[in-house]
């Protein structure tokens, strides 16, 4: 490590559950969120994620790093916590030797930018020294700052990477660092004549470890995906009293609607920041409104980090039939699912009937509610191209 490198790396205690992160990266990559404080980082900051591991202790033949969940692995989600900072120029991810094509191919698949691979070491710590060097021989300018953090950590938060980054910047070793600090803070201070501040990182820091951190990290994100949706109703007037009931119905069950005429205008931004659509159609035994979400969708490239929800909702006349004849055939929606599931696009269908009968409608309108909540909580392949009845 270069004399002017400040080596940081962010730790925190593993609870015996993990904590759910207060904010969780879901946006584009590359995009920052916001800028803590009002402030940005105006010097060169990297990172090195050492992801060199083999993941004994999971139990697994997969090393960790590259365990799937939600059709990506482990350390894409971790590059894209870094990757959407505006002020972090570089990540190098450190594998090993013989995963270097996998991790090449991850990178290209997803689309990573400000990324490259490099090959491990024999050790962690000559591995991190590969990461290091690597930053070195970049185009790029040289980082004032370097932080170290674990593949495996894939939930830290653009706050505390400010906060890293600042205090290593501007702060000296303290008395505390000496005796509590991480390995790599000691072997940062013993050789490189750099100084250094160890930063407390938060609970939601915690690493993936075990097989069931594998489905711990699966169930945060997919509640982080869940919290909202967009509620596309054509302009119809009678898709439109469905939607307002709906966004009440969802109100109770932690969720929150946005109701809007199409996707056209303005309402085109709800295509680069939603992850769940809802389609009312109402009195139409056609997809062709589903149809035109989903080509929406593939044009915008979405779905390319997070599987989208798409969930076509068909308000029936009371004398229409709801699954044969004049009605909707299954056998049209889940050919659209299926071709939809190949793009990462999960296509559901619900289907309820139009009646004047006011406390019957207020319990379809609620099982409305209660089937698209638990579609797009679970976002389940299993259940792509069924046409629920409500």
């Amino acid at each position: 490590m270069e004399d002017n490198h400040i080596n940081m790396q962010s730790h925190s205690c593993d609870p015996d559950r993990p904590a759910h992160p207060g904010i969780f990266p879901t946006r584009e990559a590359g995009k920052s969120d916001h800028q803590p404080g009002g402030s940005s980082v105006d010097f060169p900051v990297s990172v090195v994620l050492p992801a060199g591991g083999t993941g004994e202790r999971t139990g697994l033949q997969t090393p960790k790093q590259f365990c799937s969940f939600l059709g990506r692995p482990l350390i894409s989600y971790t590059i894209q916590a870094f990757e959407r900072v505006s002020w972090i120029q570089s990540i190098v991810v450190v594998v090993a030797k013989e995963n270097m094509d996998l991790m090449t191919d991850i990178v290209q698949r997803f689309q990573h930018k400000k990324v490259r691979a490099v090959p491990g070491g024999s050790t962690r710590h000559r591995s991190i020294c590969n990461g290091v060097r690597a930053l070195g021989d970049a185009e790029e300018e040289r980082p004032k700052v370097v932080i170290i953090h674990d593949a495996v950590r894939p939930f830290v938060d653009e706050d505390l990477l400010y906060k890293i980054a600042m205090a290593a910047e501007e702060q000296g070793c303290s008395e505390s660092d000496f005796e509590f600090g991480t390995e790599c803070l000691h072997l940062a201070l013993q050789y490189c004549g750099t100084t250094a501040k160890l930063i407390q990182g938060p609970p939601t820091l915690w690493k993936v470890t075990y097989k069931r951190d594998l489905a711990a990290a699966e169930s945060i994100i997919k509640e982080t995906l869940s919290r909202s949706a967009c509620v596309i109703t054509g302009g119809s007037e009678q898709a439109v009293t469905l939607a307002d009931a709906l966004q009440k119905a969802v109100g109770a069950l932690d969720m929150e609607l946005d109701v809007i005429p199409d996707l056209m205008g303005e309402n085109a931004g709800y295509l680069l920041k939603e992850w769940n659509f809802i389609q009312v159609s109402v009195n139409r035994s056609c997809l062709s409104e589903v149809e035109a979400v989903l080509k929406d969708l593939e044009a915008a490239n979405r779905a390319l980090l997070h599987p989208l929800v798409v969930i076509w909702v068909h308000l029936s006349g009371s004398d229409e039939l709801s699954v044969s004849g004049r009605g909707v055939e299954p056998a049209a929606i889940m050919d659209l699912a299926s071709a939809a599931k190949l793009r990462n696009i999960l296509l559901y269908g619900i289907q309820l009937r139009q009646t004047k009968d006011t406390e019957r409608w207020e319990r379809s309108v609620l099982r409305v509610a209660e089937i698209t909540s638990a579609l797009i909580r679970e976002r389940s392949p299993a259940l792509v191209g069924q046409l629920l009845q409500a």
